[in-house]
């Protein structure tokens, strides 16, 4: 650590302060800003060439003396002390309590950037774990090591999903370790408070470590939380042997800051504006998820972001999409029906699915029962938008159960309360009851050994 304070600050923008005459300085380096009135603040080396140092400050800079303001290099990077004491533990974006209570204390530091995993010592997500929410569990299933994101849109219940999957989420296996990890991302108050709130009273709190950024604290906190989230979910993983669940919410939130820190920079913007190495950035988020051979524990990540405009087609969704193996996707439409959760399952996708399901894992049928799930409400659909056109009179018989159906499995399937909890056995079987309103020779995506073992038909819908 150097003693060496320098006095040759050039220029301050909004979050950055660009210090000339430095040959040694490193790209991540702390480094400590003294103040002209003796008070001091965090800063970390964005960018370092040719004796001219980007230091982003993760405190205020305007009114700051360029004269009078000395800089130092700490000559380390980002480091958080982690322990088994973080669980039931609150910290903000800087990973400082939050919640009253004391510092971790602990011998074991990790760096926040991570390190680098060997794509060959990568073992393949498998595993199942339960969600209690039919839509996701029954077709679009969470596997340990995926990273599965939620796309969502302003003023749609994604918080509350979010607390949810939280609450219920579970492996099927009770002697193996599982934790919640939760990055509430430039969040308001009315937001945290909620939060905290929900992980206090259900009793969440116990087996989550909760970090949390609002809105009104230092953007630069907004990029650093994801990665105290990530690290401390690497430790309950790989060194603690639990199988960890990372939700961070709202990664729109993160890429905003992004954009801010690129412009303040005046780096040559990409799309909309957004740094042209956001796909790399966020790569280096999204990937920190996955199984390591020879590790018994994994680290699975739920992502939560806003689409801008409820485009899809955004940077954001567009390139966490890429890296991403799926996506949940919340519908508008279905939530002024009333319906929640609002999960558009036509517009969702799970790409790992089939290495979580099955019966030594969920059950025999799954797979069935979800293809003809998927493609039942797909043709009622399709037939909903004709009657718009021609009238439900003009449909035969056989299109008006279909129609029904799409009715039934918004109301019935997709939508379930707050605190339903459902076992993927309930919701496969909700699956069934469901096909009953259909004629069974209709059920073309499931195997007849399984029709015949879990099917629910009775009179004229019953075998021609």
């Amino acid at each position: 650590m150097s003693d060496v304070y320098y006095k040759t600050i050039n220029r301050v923008t909004s979050v950055l302060l660009f210090v000339e005459g430095i040959k040694d300085a490193a790209y991540g380096e702390l480094a400590e800003i003294r103040m002209e009135d003796g008070s001091s603040i965090t800063g970390q080396v964005l960018d370092t060439r040719n004796g001219l140092s980007i230091v982003q400050s993760f405190g205020e800079t305007r009114g700051m003396n360029l004269e009078k303001t000395r800089v130092r290099f700490m000559g380390r990077t980002s480091h958080l002390s982690v322990s088994t004491d973080m669980l039931g533990r609150i910290f903000d974006g800087m990973g400082r309590p939050r919640d009253n209570g004391p510092p971790i204390y602990s011998n074991e530091e990790l760096d926040i950037n991570g390190s680098p995993i060997n794509p060959y010592s990568r073992e393949e997500p498998s595993e199942f774990i339960e969600t209690g929410i039919s839509t996701i569990d029954g077709m679009n299933t969470l596997v340990r090591g995926q990273k599965l994101p939620i796309f969502s849109a302003s003023g749609l219940p994604h918080n509350r999903l979010a607390a949810q999957i939280a609450r219920q989420a579970k492996i099927l296996s009770s002697s193996e370790g599982f934790s919640i990890v939760f990055g509430g991302i430039g969040i308001n108050s009315e937001e945290a408070n909620f939060f905290k709130r929900e992980f206090e009273e259900t009793g969440a709190l116990e087996k989550s470590v909760m970090f949390l950024n609002i809105s009104s604290e230092p953007s630069m906190e907004r990029i650093i939380l994801p990665r105290l989230a990530l690290t401390t979910a690497e430790y309950l993983a790989y060194s603690q042997n639990m199988h960890v669940l990372v939700i961070l919410t709202d990664m729109t939130n993160y890429c905003e800051s992004l954009r801010e820190i690129s412009a303040a920079r005046e780096e040559v913007p990409g799309r909309r504006g957004y740094p042209g190495y956001m796909y790399t950035d966020l790569s280096t988020i999204y990937e920190r998820a996955g199984k390591i051979n020879n590790r018994k524990g994994s680290i699975t990540q739920l992502p939560i972001l806003t689409m801008p405009g409820d485009d899809i087609t955004h940077p954001i969704p567009d390139l966490t999409g890429y890296i991403t193996e799926g996506q949940i996707v919340l519908s508008r439409e279905l939530n002024r029906k009333g319906v929640y959760p609002n999960v558009d399952v036509l517009l969702s996708l799970s790409r790992l699915m089939n290495q979580g399901i099955g019966k030594s894992s969920t059950r025999e049928d799954h797979r069935g029962v979800a293809d003809q799930l998927y493609a039942a409400y797909s043709r009622g659909k399709d037939l909903r938008n004709l009657t718009e056109i021609v009238g439900e009179e003009a449909l035969s018989a056989n299109d008006k159960k279909f129609l029904n159906f799409a009715d039934m499995f918004e109301s019935r399937f997709v939508n379930q309360g707050y605190y339903e909890d459902r076992e993927i056995s309930k919701t496969l079987d909700l699956g069934w009851e469901l096909f009953g309103g259909l004629d069974i020779n209709e059920i073309k995506r499931v195997k007849p050994e399984y029709i015949k073992k879990y099917g629910k038909w009775e009179g004229s819908n019953a075998s021609k």
